[in-house]
């Protein structure tokens, strides 16, 4: 029997990463598509509760995908797709590939992996991708369909989604795949924020500024792809 996939993602339904998953995930099944109609990033696992949303069939650039886009958020996306698109119910949501990592405590704002999570509570096994910011896409393409296929038919366990970002090197500083990496505590961009106006009424404006780092714990996905490893691991719903 034919899976029937599902994808998402959180950077809006134009994103090249995407497209570049629906087309490797054709040759697994059956794809639908229902992404949202702009960016979504950091909205977490974030529901629209007060508000309509809307869903509108979309000419998706790759053949044989039916895909729509969606007001709401990527989560919205999900319980959507999976109780009104997909008939029956997904096999499967991919939700992806996201611009920008998707590890260590980011993840608690990713709507990549908050969409993800929605699919985990619908009982449907779920696989969140990212990969680095930038226009190389090396090592993405190469391994994602060995990815796909190691982990699409495999159940990472009650309110638990696979988590997988691919470093941003070239595919000869590749090391391969590292699997049962656990979330680092750490962060890739430490903030702080810097007042850039005196308001009228004594308040301030403040801009968030990011400085990069790349202390991580052995183990830990963070530490795989600062050495160049593809990281696999899995994420716990807090449930």
């Amino acid at each position: 029997m034919m899976r029937k996939i599902l994808i998402t993602n959180d950077d809006g339904i134009e994103a090249e990463g995407l497209k570049r998953l629906a087309e490797a995930a054709k040759a697994f099944g059956e794809v639908w598509v229902v992404a949202p109609a702009v960016q979504r990033s950091a909205a977490s696992h974030s529901l629209t509760l007060h508000a309509p949303i809307d869903l509108h069939p979309y000419d998706f650039p790759v053949e044989g995908v039916r895909a729509f886009s969606c007001s709401g958020t990527p989560a919205d996306c999900v319980r959507v797709g999976s109780l009104n698109v997909v008939p029956g119910k997904p096999d499967v949501v991919l939700s992806g590939i996201n611009y920008g990592y998707n590890a260590a405590t980011d993840i608690q704002y990713s709507a990549t992996a908050g969409a993800a999570l929605e699919a985990s509570f619908q009982e449907i096994r779920a696989i969140a991708l990212s990969e680095g910011t930038g226009n190389c896409h090396e090592v993405t393409d190469a391994y994602l369909m060995e990815v796909l296929e190691r982990l699409i038919d495999k159940n990472p366990g009650v309110d638990r989604i696979w988590n997988v970002n691919f470093p941003n090197c070239s595919l000869s500083r590749c090391k391969g795949i590292l699997e049962g990496r656990s979330v680092s505590r750490g962060m890739f961009y430490r903030d702080h924020y810097n007042e850039i106006e005196k308001l009228p009424d004594g308040g301030m404006r403040l801009m968030v500024e990011g400085v990069y780092n790349e202390e991580a714990e052995h183990g830990t996905d963070f530490r795989a792809i600062v050495d160049g490893y593809v990281s696999v691991g899995i994420v716990r719903n807090i449930s």
